[in-house]
């Protein structure tokens, strides 16, 4: 699912150059250029993280989850994933998460990934926006972006993703149909961690 802002507004596009490592102690921040992802079928247009707070930016962070390494916890209320790596280390990113009344909480896992993935709306978004068409091919106007991780539920597809998006400045916010949405670097980051079958637990 994906949040229902205009079609006119999937093809409204932040690009700027910013990207980050860093440890468990703190944030270090690099300046890639796009070509740092030369490599992708189509352009990475990378967010300005100059422009937001510290917490936008990937981290490092003490495992306090409590889960095993691989387990990947979306915390709905402050807007972070956690990509736990160890018994000390979580990997933490910042979110955009279901709008009101449209959030989910549960446990999944992850049965398929899909790199540039075209996006199908669901008949309740075709219900609410007729305007949509059928499929949005990929590409940096696609709303679920760079990469998408699809949620199962025993063997049933939830129609919920965890995946990039063509509208960045949404992250941080409760903005979606239900969806997880990181910003395009950061969701290409977590897509080479996370194997199939890995456990995501939403609260």
């Amino acid at each position: 699912m994906e949040a229902l802002v205009s079609w006119r507004g999937f093809l409204a596009l932040f690009c700027v150059a910013t990207l980050t490592a860093c440890n468990s102690a703190r944030i270090e921040t690099t300046v890639p250029t796009e070509t740092a992802y030369a490599g992708e079928q189509f352009p990475v247009r990378l967010v300005d993280r100059s422009k937001f707070d510290k917490s936008y930016w990937p981290k490092d962070v003490v495992n306090e989850t409590g889960l095993p390494a691989g387990t990947i916890l979306i915390d709905t209320e402050s807007n972070f994933l956690y990509l736990v790596k160890s018994d000390a280390v979580a990997r933490r990113y910042r979110i955009a998460v279901g709008a009101a009344g449209k959030a989910w909480k549960g446990e999944a896992v992850v049965a398929r990934k899909s790199k540039w993935p075209a996006w199908h709306p669901t008949d309740d978004m075709h219900a609410e926006a007729p305007g949509l068409p059928q499929r949005i091919e990929p590409g940096p106007h696609n709303p679920l972006g760079a990469r998408a991780l699809y949620l199962y539920r025993d063997g049933r597809d939830t129609l919920y993703r965890i995946h990039g998006t063509s509208e960045p400045w949404t992250i941080g916010t409760k903005a979606s149909s239900g969806c997880i949405r990181l910003f395009n670097e950061d969701v290409i980051e977590l897509f080479d961690q996370v194997p199939e079958g890995t456990r995501v637990i939403v609260h």
